[in-house]
């Protein structure tokens, strides 16, 4: 039995008591937590991995099409018509908060919405290959910038969740039973204090019944 060093007093009884319903609560609130967040973990690992293999696809062929373009464009033209985009992208960050985690979004925005505004070149020195890459990598570009959100807001919940579930951990197997333990332990005792007074008190009623009929 692992007791607290207390005194077996009523006063201390009340406490605990009081001290055992409030860790009950919150055991309570940290598993619901807990689940809760391992429920929306698990919704971001699947869409992470098919994120992954989606991206992964989309710079494989965006690789091999600027590798063919790249076989039949020289380098010093390619480097010109590289070299100044038409199209810019800014990145807003803002954070959510989900179960006390913030986690990062991420919000993309263009310069225009005009698709053509990819390519920064003419195509009359160009080959198609070339424009398949800057597409590919024009569609595979918001893809990456979500998978850095999910990948970073995974990171951030696993961490919460080990925290989370060592406080449940604490609370379910060293705080409430040590409570417990020690409300009985307690109680115990008051009761034996009890018992002893009364049979003290029993016995002095009945010396004082005997010293009466002596007088007598």
């Amino acid at each position: 039995m692992a007791i607290l060093n207390v005194n077996p007093t009523r006063m201390e009884l009340t406490n605990l008591k009081r001290k055992l319903i409030t860790a009950r609560r919150g055991h309570k609130l940290l598993k619901d937590k807990r689940d809760e967040l391992m429920r929306q973990f698990m919704d971001l690992i699947r869409e992470n991995q098919q994120l992954r293999i989606e991206v992964e696809d989309a710079l494989g062929k965006a690789n091999k099409d600027m590798a063919v373009a790249s076989s039949v464009i020289p380098s010093e033209v390619m480097e010109v018509a590289l070299m100044l985009p038409k199209q810019e992208m800014s990145l807003d960050i803002k954070e959510k908060n989900v179960m006390s985690v913030l986690i990062p979004q991420y919000n993309v925005e263009y310069k225009t919405k005009n698709m053509d505004d990819i390519y920064s070149y003419g195509y009359a020195y160009t080959s198609g290959d070339m424009d398949g890459a800057i597409h590919s990598l024009s569609l595979v570009l918001p893809k990456m910038i979500r998978l850095a959100e999910v990948e970073k807001s995974c990171q951030l919940m696993s961490s919460e969740i080990e925290k989370t579930r060592r406080r449940v951990n604490a609370l379910e197997h060293v705080m409430i039973p040590r409570y417990e333990d020690t409300i009985k332990y307690i109680t115990m005792k008051l009761d034996e204090n009890e018992r002893s007074t009364t049979t003290r008190l029993m016995k002095v009623k009945d010396m004082m019944i005997a010293e009466q009929y002596s007088k007598n």
